[in-house]
């Protein structure tokens, strides 16, 4: 765990040095006024406590969750809070007493949190009792994934966790090395069908069997290449998007690229860096790139449809989707909304001011809910008008696109 957690510190302190030493390096885009298209209505905010503008530092993944019209969200001096997701009131807070660094993730009637310590706690959804409390004993950094079957969860020295939703037991574990050096971070495991998928920082997607953690594939979607470690940074550490049969991901100083679910297999790949991830909606991708580039590709071939360079350098999140736009926030605590067809910017909102965001938002229908660094949560709906047109619904690709070859490696 310490290698882990050094490793990553490193490259996070060695990239903050450079951007405050280094004067040419681009400060973030100015924010400019536009035409808003888009009507939104701030439904309400509220404070988490424990959180702390320098958690930013530690790249903790503590972002909202949304199910069954429930808001949870998590600070890491560890309490866990439910709020209704129309109003904000609180429903229910607990203590875990641990210093929480993961999560929350909420399904199947439970609430799952992890800690920079390896514990995970699963709390029941409705009173916030504790439903079984198990030990990692590898720091958490990213929210875990919950099925019927299987409560799946990544740890930062490079291993995927596989526990019992009943009893937090764990039922297998697979693992990927470790670079010397990795950005500070990891991925958000998906479950899909029968399996359990997640980014690694050697550049590699592993799908492994939900029941027996047996690896399916691990394909590597990017090779290492440069003179220093980190020029060799290949980590991938967002989720991937799943959707039918296929499986698309973007990785940092990497490339984003489409997958096929039950093989691995490499359909199309573009050089594209991101630390932050991509979303998928119909026939679309939606990534946001390292430079704080928005880049919408079609899902087929990758090929690119638009591009939105007006928040360039401003440390974006990864994309939440809505019915006609979708949405990200930024260093300064700014949520900006664009639309989905042509990547212009339609509608802005402060949620607080110099209060970086971090984590993904999470979206309920055009309800997007997000939590500062600082904890300020808050959720606002952006709901078209008949003056605001929605592009139609497209259909969901799967299987190999047509007259497609694989990719190289």
């Amino acid at each position: 765990m310490r290698r882990g957690l050094a490793a990553g510190l490193a490259t996070l302190l060695l990239v903050l040095a450079a951007c405050t030493k280094d004067k040419d390096v681009e400060p973030p885009a100015q924010l400019v006024p536009f035409p808003a298209t888009l009507p939104v209505k701030k439904l309400w905010s509220e404070k988490v406590p424990g959180g702390n503008k320098k958690f930013a530092v530690l790249r903790l993944g503590l972002g909202p969750a949304v199910d069954d019209g429930v808001v949870f969200a998590a600070s890491h001096k560890g309490e866990v809070v439910a709020l209704a997701l129309e109003t904000g009131r609180e429903l229910w807070r607990k203590k875990t007493k641990l210093p929480l660094s993961a999560g929350p993730a909420a399904g199947q009637g439970m609430v799952v949190v992890g800690s920079s310590k390896g514990t995970l706690v699963a709390l029941d959804a409705k009173t916030g009792d504790q439903r079984w409390r198990t030990q990692i004993r590898s720091e958490l950094l990213s929210t875990p994934a919950i099925s019927d079957k299987i409560v799946a969860v990544r740890s930062v020295d490079g291993r995927l966790h596989g526990l019992d939703p009943a009893t937090g037991k764990e039922s297998w574990s697979a693992e990927q090395q470790v670079p010397k050096l990795s950005l500070r971070g990891t991925a958000i495991p998906v479950i899909a069908k029968d399996a359990v998928l997640s980014g690694f920082d050697n550049g590699k997607v592993m799908a492994v069997s939900v029941s027996t953690g047996d690896t399916i594939w691990d394909t590597a979607v990017a090779a290492p290449h440069g003179r220093t470690e980190l020029e060799r940074l290949i980590d991938i550490d967002s989720a991937v998007a799943v959707v039918g049969d296929d499986v698309f991901v973007a990785g940092f100083q990497g490339r984003t690229a489409m997958l096929a679910l039950d093989s691995g297999q490499v359909w199309w790949a573009h050089d594209m860096s991101s630390y932050r991830g991509l979303a998928a909606d119909g026939d679309d991708l939606y990534v946001t790139q390292s430079d704080g580039e928005i880049v919408a590709l079609r899902q087929r071939d990758g090929s690119e449809i638009w591009r939105n360079k007006k928040l360039r350098m401003r440390a974006l999140t990864v994309p939440a989707v809505t019915s006609s736009a979708i949405a990200v926030a930024d260093l300064q605590g700014y949520l900006h909304w664009l639309d989905k067809r042509t990547g212009e910017l339609v509608a802005r909102e402060l949620v607080a001011k110099k209060q970086r965001i971090s984590n993904p938002l999470a979206v309920a229908g055009d309800t997007v809910v997000v939590l500062t660094d600082a904890g300020e949560i808050g959720a606002y709906r952006a709901t078209p008008t008949a003056a605001t047109p929605t592009p139609p619904a497209a259909a969901t690709g799967s299987g190999k696109p047509a007259g497609a070859t694989p990719a190289k490696p």
